[in-house]
């Protein structure tokens, strides 16, 4: 008996021993998994997946601007009976009607531009394709002189040889209006007033004979006159040497901007677009009454 009762106290001994590992286990797994909560990498992982992925999300007009890179320089469109090839030409005049600065390959430009498309009832999709190009072109020749009626002679004075490119052009030739005169010396005098333009001048409203930018290469033209300049440039077209040209209105006048004075030329327009003077017309042109004729970077008309 005495033997049987060491044994039982034994097995006892041990199942208590078994039991308290056990529970032992349990309490040290018990105590692990708030660790395994917090240490756990997967899920900030994605979270910061998720962010990178949000910031790199393209813009709302990021493919706008990767069109209009193309198209400003190989949209094919016609004027005047003339192939064009993109509107490259014409970005100061295209910024200063969306009012932006913004270069016309960026998202700023395709945002100003869906702004304008909106109000002109168009696809506001921030995309310069040819039907928001021929609605701005649209615009800009509406803005225009419309009535070419010929000036008669008392409706004309003759400006001084000192104003034009060309001091020897004949008395004839360098007739306008003079409300014309008058508005172009006023627009004249700002201009020599910007020292950007770095005009050289002789007074504040005169510039020097040796200056040439700003200077009248043409004013009046009679039909007669106008008929002899085609004969001589027969492939002129439309474009070029309109048959009821608002120059026999004495309200017109081409301004030595750049270049060759009077080429149509793409690279002769692409000097011309692109000096300080031309852009400083488009934006204060009109602020005298002078607006442009798009596709000839030195004609300007008055139409006030």
């Amino acid at each position: 008996m005495r033997i049987i009762k060491i044994y039982l106290t034994i097995i006892v001994a041990s199942l208590a021993a078994t039991i308290g590992l056990l529970s032992l286990a349990t309490t040290s797994g018990h105590s692990q998994s708030p660790n395994q909560k917090t240490d756990t990498a997967v899920k900030p992982t994605v979270l910061i997946t998720d962010r990178a992925v949000s910031s790199t999300t393209p813009s709302l007009f990021a493919t706008a601007a990767t069109q209009n890179a193309a198209l400003r320089n190989e949209l094919a469109w016609t004027f005047g009976s003339k192939q064009q090839h993109g509107w490259y030409l014409y970005d100061s005049l295209i910024a200063q009607l969306l009012r932006t600065s913004a270069d016309a390959t960026s998202t700023d430009f395709a945002a100003a531009l869906a702004g304008w498309q909106k109000t002109a009832g168009l696809n506001p999709n921030g995309v310069l394709d040819e039907q928001s190009l021929m609605a701005i072109v649209t615009g800009w020749q509406s803005n225009r002189l419309k009535d070419h009626t010929p000036a008669q002679p008392s409706q004309l004075m003759t400006a001084p040889s000192t104003d034009f490119f060309d001091p020897e052009r004949l008395p004839e030739l360098r007739q306008m209006t003079p409300e014309t005169y008058a508005a172009y010396k006023r627009m004249v005098a700002a201009a020599i007033a910007d020292p950007s333009l770095k005009l050289a001048h002789i007074s504040n409203a005169e510039l020097a004979p040796s200056e040439r930018f700003l200077k009248i290469v043409s004013a009046f033209r009679s039909a007669e006159y106008q008929e002899q300049l085609r004969r001589q440039s027969p492939n002129a077209g439309s474009a070029g040497l309109a048959t009821h040209s608002p120059h026999f209105t004495g309200r017109a006048l081409d301004l030595y901007v750049g270049g060759d004075p009077v080429d149509t030329k793409d690279g002769n327009r692409a000097t011309q677009v692109n000096t300080p003077v031309y852009k400083w017309l488009v934006r204060n042109a009109e602020s005298f009454g002078f607006r442009p004729y798009f596709y000839e970077p030195w004609h300007w008309e008055y139409v006030k």
